[in-house]
């Protein structure tokens, strides 16, 4: 790391010191509970809000995104996050947030994570898994278009999915030719700086590792990857180089480990160990203020292997047109045929509660435990979002 990262680094942990111990001393009585702060980096609001009371988290990144199906040139698919598909999604997500404030909190700043813990509620961030939501014929337009976003409640833009776009380059772009891993565009970094300038979580997610580099490079705020792998564990083009994670961590950002079981072990059968190797190595690349818990299924788990009693070899076929479509295209890794879908002790809605334990049998102190599990992403929702 050079000396301008490592200073930079230093500034924002110190400045995160301080405003959290600002927080702190606002309040007149402390808050005792025996219960750690839990936050998720990616999930959805459920179908019955009680799942909150259940899943036991507190305050969680939530995907609003609706799609519109693109068919691309080389036959496969992609979902796209349009701005009329997500105008449309976001107003409801808001109304219905809005309409349920006795469990629900809009996550609007970062210290709503704190009214959301004390007042026994669930605070939620809206997200969009792509900026093809803010893709009108200019920037002015766009610009509007996050504007309207932002004014519903939007405050996490991740900048692609899968496949580049007019920002960014896309994680499953990149096929065995290394020339395939694109930069940001021109307007890529003009939308990083519009992003700064809003106070809006930049999320690099998806992205290509060289986006997802640039994004770190120009970026005045921490950013994020929600939900994803390392590549070093499974070498998979939707997982990312240490020095990706390496790069988010240097901004003061964490890194999402999610549950999707055939991107974080190769192995047959997939345990709770492979999920926590993910995080060891999370950590022992970025650092332990880097990692943290997402999911990328709803609260109760992904809904088809619930209904099939977690049985991977049944559940995996739903996914396997779509991954030979990409093994035809060489993209990275999809030469390794799936075998799983998830780990069958975290396809639960007490999924944080058992990683929790799971993070103490591996040996991870009380301190650090709170960090992974919520800590770490409400300093940086608490620094960005302000």
């Amino acid at each position: 790391m050079n000396s301008y990262r490592s200073s930079r680094r230093s500034f924002i942990k110190s400045t995160a010191a301080v405003a959290a111990l600002s927080a702190f001393k606002s309040f007149a009585q402390p808050v005792v509970s025996s219960k750690p702060l839990y936050m998720d980096g990616l999930c959805f609001l459920p179908d019955d809000l009680n799942d909150l009371k259940k899943s036991e988290i507190d305050a969680y990144i939530c995907d609003i995104s609706d799609i519109e199906a693109i068919k691309q040139p080389d036959g496969t698919t992609n979902y796209k996050r349009t701005y009329k598909a997500c105008i449309k999604s976001i107003v409801a997500a808001q109304k219905r947030v809005l309409s349920n404030s006795n469990k629900l909190i809009a996550g609007l700043y970062g210290k709503d994570i704190q009214r959301a813990f004390i007042d026994h509620k669930t605070a939620v961030f809206f997200q969009i898994q792509g900026a093809d939501c803010v893709e009108a014929k200019t920037l002015t337009q766009s610009w509007q278009q996050l504007n309207n976003l932002y004014n519903h409640g939007l405050r996490v833009l991740q900048l692609t999915h899968h496949y580049g776009n007019k920002f960014s380059g896309g994680a499953l772009d990149n096929a065995n030719n290394h020339s395939l891993n694109k930069p940001l565009t021109p307007n890529g970094i003009k939308l990083i700086h519009q992003l700064n300038h809003k106070n809006v979580l930049i999320d690099v997610s998806h992205s290509s590792p060289q986006s997802a580099l640039d994004a770190a490079r120009l970026s005045k705020s921490p950013i994020i990857q929600s939900h994803g792998a390392c590549r070093a564990i499974v070498n998979n083009a939707r997982c990312s180089p240490d020095e990706v994670i390496k790069a988010i961590a240097d901004t003061g950002g964490t890194f999402g480990v999610f549950m999707m079981s055939f991107w974080l072990t190769n192995n047959k059968t997939p345990t709770p160990t492979d999920y926590i190797n993910q995080i060891k190595h999370v950590v022992k690349v970025g650092g332990i203020d880097a990692a943290t818990i997402a999911n990328d299924y709803p609260l109760k788990g992904q809904k088809n292997l619930i209904k099939l009693h977690n049985n991977n070899k049944e559940g995996v076929k739903q996914y396997l047109d779509w991954w030979h479509s990409l093994r035809a295209k060489n993209v990275l890794g999809f030469d390794v045929e799936p075998e799983h879908v998830v780990i069958p002790e975290f396809n639960s809605i007490h999924r944080m509660e058992r990683i929790d334990h799971e993070l103490t049998k591996a040996g991870f102190s009380a301190s650090n435990r709170d960090k992974i599990m919520g800590k770490n992403l409400q300093r940086v929702l608490t620094e960005v979002l302000v």
